[in-house]
């Protein structure tokens, strides 16, 4: 049965449920940050996922990353499955643009998180989910695997 990682639930908030993917947002105020986590149990790497479950990973990554360079005008969009901390198979969708705390280095390492304000999370979170929820999102969806 899928759980998700206490460190990722610990640093990021829930945004939707997508085919296969739980959509987070990680809680950064540096930077417009997705993470994508495919709910299939013990998955680590992505060629631990069936076929039809890899091209899903990489729809869903697209999707999440397509939607954030066009709502944040990022120049670059970084996806990346790094997991050395946090072994479960997550997806990192990065929105970045020259100047930003980190740019043009990666984000990992550099300074500490910002956490969002409550005013900040809950403004950022309704917008996230007006741009992340579609009706074919609400379907009931298998998680027992």
């Amino acid at each position: 049965m899928f759980e998700l990682d206490p460190r990722l639930e610990a640093d990021s908030h829930a945004v939707t449920q997508w085919p296969l993917c739980q959509v987070r947002l990680m809680d950064d105020a540096r930077y417009p940050w997705l993470i994508l986590v495919p709910r299939r149990a013990s998955a680590v790497e992505p060629f631990d996922l069936d076929e039809v479950d890899q091209t899903q990973l990489w729809q869903e990554a697209n999707r999440a990353g397509a939607i954030l360079k066009t709502e944040t005008g990022a120049a670059k969009i970084n996806i990346a499955a790094i997991g050395n901390i946090v072994s479960q198979l997550h997806i990192h969708v990065i929105a970045r643009k020259p100047g930003d705390a980190a740019w043009p280095g990666p984000v990992w390492g550099q300074g500490q998180a910002e956490r969002l304000d409550h005013a900040a999370l809950a403004e950022t979170l309704t917008g996230l989910r007006a741009k992340l929820i579609a009706p074919q999102d609400n379907a009931p969806q298998d998680s027992t695997q």
